[in-house]
């Protein structure tokens, strides 16, 4: 188990961002994730977060899923302190990370995730992980199954994604399983493109639009200027925004402050 003290960190408003589906809470301050084909329990009580992993686990794979070297106080005092609306949705959501997730995992979340809520969205990808993906066991006895390879998911038919609650979309995640299966579309290369140019590529990808590719740039690519714009977003931009959100200010910070936004109005409920 590793102790760790942070900043800006709450796992209890990451796990309801919006930006991860295989993160479950166990109880008070408890909380279970599975990303990719790893899977970690965590506490935390205030600032102090206890990661119930080795030591090596939490440095090669944790510190960077969580983006714990950077040091969001920066984010939080670049805001204009005459802008009412953000400096509260920054307060409200403050402790949210922008996760470095896989790139794959989330090309397929965010193609289920439209016109989807959470409950749905979660329950569709666990199915996908228990017929597709690969099933592990912690050394502590948990049962639990990695996110199914381009490959696995290739293998099935429209019919069988269908079968696993996925309704129009099964047409787009078979479609883009073949792409990336058969290399026509490369993992690799749009890991190492601009943010412009991921965007453009991902936009290839067959039921991947403007807003998904924005999400699959921020929350895989982790390109921090990408600003998805869904209807929570866009009403949000129409009342507080009307000419348009100051992005040449947020340069470089666009994606968090999205997130900061995003949290307030899901928490809120209201503008």
């Amino acid at each position: 188990m590793i102790t760790v003290e942070l900043d800006h960190f709450s796992l209890d408003k990451i796990c309801d961002s919006g930006q991860c589906f295989r993160m479950k809470k166990l109880g008070e301050g408890r909380y279970s994730l599975i990303a990719g084909d790893q899977y970690l329990e965590m506490r935390q009580d205030k600032g102090v977060v206890d990661f119930y992993c080795s030591q090596e686990e939490f440095v090669c794979y944790w510190v960077g899923y969580f983006d714990l070297d950077t040091d969001y106080e920066e984010y939080i005092n670049a805001v204009n302190p005459r802008d009412k609306y953000l400096n509260t949705a920054v307060q409200k959501g403050d402790g949210i990370r922008i996760l470095r997730q896989d790139l794959w995992e989330m090309i397929v979340t965010f193609l289920i995730s439209q016109q989807n809520n959470i409950r749905r969205i979660r329950k569709c990808i666990e199915t996908l992980c228990v017929r597709y993906g690969e099933k592990k066991v912690t050394p502590e006895g948990v049962e639990y199954y990695s996110f199914p390879s381009p490959e696995g998911l290739s293998a099935a038919t429209e019919e069988e994604l269908r079968a696993c609650g996925l309704g129009y979309r099964a047409r787009y995640i078979a479609a883009t399983s073949a792409m990336v299966a058969s290399g026509e579309i490369s993992l690799d290369k749009l890991r190492d493109m601009t943010y412009k140019r991921a965007k453009k590529e991902l936009m290839k990808l067959c039921g991947v639009g403007e807003k998904v590719a924005e999400c699959i740039c921020l929350f895989a690519l982790h390109h921090m200027d990408a600003f998805p714009i869904d209807t929570h977003i866009r009403q949000v931009m129409d009342i507080h925004y009307k000419r348009g959100f100051p992005n040449r200010r947020y340069r470089g910070m666009r994606g968090i402050m999205q997130q900061y936004i995003f949290y307030y109005d899901l928490e809120v409920g209201h503008h």
